[in-house]
């Protein structure tokens, strides 16, 4: 894993130096070494900047920009399975100078052109200049685990894999998108493609973009889609076979991802996911994998005894860590700067802090995201299909006077309930049940945490809904239900935008490079089209997977109910960032800043603090947005 920077400047005025000031804002992503290249023809400047995180082949060989021929690539990421295409480039008369994969893609590149693509098992984002052709390739794995941001405006193309490169570019113009800023209050995040800055883009998972330099003209071409898996037959297969075949295919993954010329480990939380990870890798092994762990007992999180357990069982040299409350902390305000968008998931601060005790023996962690949307694991499954069904099953009629009598009724009013945890948010989700009781808006209301309503309200400039992959539907008449239908736009939303861009950040803010077996495309063109009753079996959620685990680690070591990275927001909120929130929403400074409507940001911090500790998470995603802002923008 690395940085990756450059430009296309087609008034040529861009030079070596500015390249470089891109490029070192990325240095936490690469620092065993930089590259820089400049090219000048007769259309454009094209730059081409490098930071290196070195993982395969050490030496000066795998250096990056890397030409061959009338070729020059800058690549962040890894393909696995590099040996194989090399032997198969090899037959076709190819020879190589290094052991890396990234002269791999070059030589497969020239061989095959951009159906090269489907060869590659891997991570990556890169962009190749074609010197010949006079064009810019530029590409992003299938499941987006790389990220490729980019801005095009006045003749300036930039692209990189943090925003914070563009702001080292002179001809950079921040200026705001509000209609990003709307769909981060309510997903806590930007959806690709939009960015958070006019003119800015991410580059969609399982896509590449070429520009052709002599014209300008840019082409975006879907190579790889999610929806293509869930639109195959579903399988005819028994639950033993599917259940050897699915095994197969994770160690295939797992195997591939310990490819490395550097010490590797694996995030271990004791859940079903790591825990299936850790034991396919441990089982043909002598030698003790590395596993990792961390605790923050006061901040109410520690998953770390479990994870002791199960790292006993499996014989791993394990490592567990318990930071201090202050610790998790003291992470907050570095935040803005390495998550360089607004984001809001909490869960980055022990996401962070793991990663920092992990790059302590190892450069490469595998980590265990995507089993939830691969195969049906969250909670809101469970509520969207038990609870959905049941809401569904009321006549429209009926469901919108009930809403319309709990419109009447404040919340706060009704005795006892009043005061259960969360009852006030989660009486107005129901109302937003009942109003639309479709797969759509159901997913909805449990994704957001601002309502599209909300936002008009906060905003004071006008902004709309944004188009992403929420919107989506491509699933074939034959192939529709619930569940294809939340996991398939969870696997190109909430998974992408939040916890790709999660892992990756908090990873390389101490340059330790993240793995994700299950992101391997072949795992999900396989899980897509088995029988649902496989993945989600009488109310067990993630059922094929869990009996794969249960062969290497005892059910009641791992059967409890699902913990995730909880971050206690309402008691820091009260207590220690009640200095932020004093700061970043008084009025002076909200009217200075000329985004949010002051009265209605003083109701939710008011109703809080008297009380209503619902309201803790709209005063995360507020306080991340000005954090972020006042780091960024002012």
């Amino acid at each position: 894993m690395c940085g990756i920077s450059g430009f296309i400047d087609y008034s040529r005025s861009s030079d070596l130096s500015v390249l470089k000031k891109m490029n070192d804002t990325l240095y936490h992503r690469g620092p065993d070494g930089e590259g820089l290249e400049l090219f000048t023809n007769e259309f454009a400047t094209i730059g081409l900047g490098h930071r290196r995180l070195s993982i395969i082949d050490l030496s000066e060989a795998g250096k990056q920009p890397m030409q061959y021929k009338h070729y020059t690539i800058t690549y962040n990421g890894e393909v696995y399975n590099f040996d194989e295409i090399k032997k198969e480039l090899e037959v076709l008369g190819h020879t190589f100078k290094s052991h890396s994969d990234t002269e791999v893609i070059l030589h497969s590149f020239d061989e095959w052109g951009p159906q090269a693509i489907h060869k590659f098992i891997g991570m990556f984002a890169f962009v190749i200049y074609d010197a010949n052709l006079n064009t810019i390739f530029c590409c992003r794995d299938r499941a987006g685990i790389k990220p490729f941001f980019y801005y095009y405006h006045q003749n300036l193309f930039l692209f990189a894999s943090e925003l914070k490169a563009f702001s080292s570019h002179p001809e950079f113009h921040k200026e705001m998108n509000m209609d990003a800023v709307s769909a981060y209050l309510q997903y806590g995040y930007v959806p690709e493609p939009h960015c958070i800055f006019q003119h800015t883009y991410k580059l969609s998972p399982g896509h590449h973009l070429t520009i052709h330099l002599q014209t300008k003209a840019q082409q975006k071409q879907c190579y790889w889609n999610v929806y293509d898996a869930y639109n195959q037959p579903v399988k005819d297969i028994s639950f033993e076979e599917a259940k050897k075949e699915t095994e197969r295919l994770l160690m295939s993954a797992c195997n591939y991802r310990m490819v490395s010329d550097v010490p590797v480990g694996v995030f271990l939380s004791g859940g079903y996911d790591s825990t299936t990870v850790t034991a396919l890798l441990q089982k043909n092994r002598t030698e003790k994998i590395k596993t990792f762990t961390i605790g923050v007992p006061d901040a109410g999180l520690n998953e770390a005894p479990y994870a002791k357990e199960v790292a006993k069982h499996l014989g791993t040299d394990h490592t567990e860590y318990y930071c201090t409350q202050k610790e998790a902390l003291d992470i907050v305000p570095n935040l803005p700067y390495y998550f360089d968008e607004p984001f809001a998931d909490s869960s980055a601060i022990p996401t962070t802090l793991v990663s920092k005790i992990a790059r302590e023996q190892v450069t490469v962690a595998l980590s265990a995201d995507a089993g939830d949307e691969v195969f049906a694991g969250y909670n809101r499954y469970d509520y969207i299909l038990k609870f959905g069904a049941k809401v569904k099953s009321i006549p429209p009629f009926i469901r919108k006077s009930i809403a319309g009598t709990m419109n009447m009724v404040n919340a706060h009013s009704i005795p006892i309930l009043r005061n259960k945890y969360l009852f006030h948010s989660r009486y107005e989700k129901v109302k937003q049940f009942l109003h639309q009781a479709d797969d759509y808006n159901m997913n909805q209301v449990l994704s957001r945490q601002f309502t599209v309503a909300d936002t008009h309200k906060l905003l004071l400039h006008h902004s709309k809904n944004l188009t992403t992959s929420f919107d989506k539907n491509e699933l074939s008449p034959s192939n529709y239900n619930t569940l294809n239908y939340i996991m398939a736009i969870d696997y190109q939303t909430y998974l992408v935008d939040d916890i790709l861009q999660k892992v990756d950040r908090a990873a390389m803010t101490h340059s330790l490079e993240g793995r994700e077996p299950f992101l391997d495309h072949r795992i999900i063109e396989w899980a897509a089209s088995l029988p649902l009753d496989y993945k989600y079996h009488k109310g067990i959620k993630k059922h094929i997977l869990r009996e794969i685990a249960h062969d290497y680690v005892p059910k009641e070591l791992l059967d409890r109910p699902k913990m995730g990275f909880g971050i206690p927001i309402a008691h820091w909120l009260e207590n220690e960032l009640k200095p932020f929130v004093d700061a970043y929403f008084n009025e002076y400074y909200l009217i200075k800043q000329n985004i949010f409507n002051y009265d209605e940001v003083m109701k939710i911090i008011k109703a809080f603090y008297e009380g209503k500790k619902e309201r803790a998470e709209k005063i995360w995603y507020l306080l991340m947005f000005q954090m972020w802002y006042d780091r960024w923008v002012k």
